[in-house]
């Protein structure tokens, strides 16, 4: 099997496994995007891709909150 093809299986397999979930906000753009830079990186592309599942799950929770507290911010100024 090809470098190529293995990294698709991962990320497919990675894409079956949190569809499921409804915290996955992030997870499936940032284990692309880190697979294919684990890939490029050492052919370490399921590392890669768990990694940037993590990052992209943390960084969509943080702009949530952020989100969240911009929507707060004008009911704050009225009370």
């Amino acid at each position: 099997m090809t470098a190529f093809g293995k990294t698709t299986l991962a990320a497919a397999t990675l894409l079956l496994a949190v569809s499921g979930t409804a915290h996955a906000a992030g997870c499936i753009k940032g284990a692309v995007v880190g697979g294919v830079a684990g890939h490029y990186a050492g052919h370490h592309a399921v590392v890669g891709a768990v990694g940037g599942c993590v990052v992209g799950r943390h960084l969509a929770k943080k702009h949530a909150e952020e989100q969240a507290a911009q929507r707060q911010a004008p009911h704050a100024q009225y009370q």
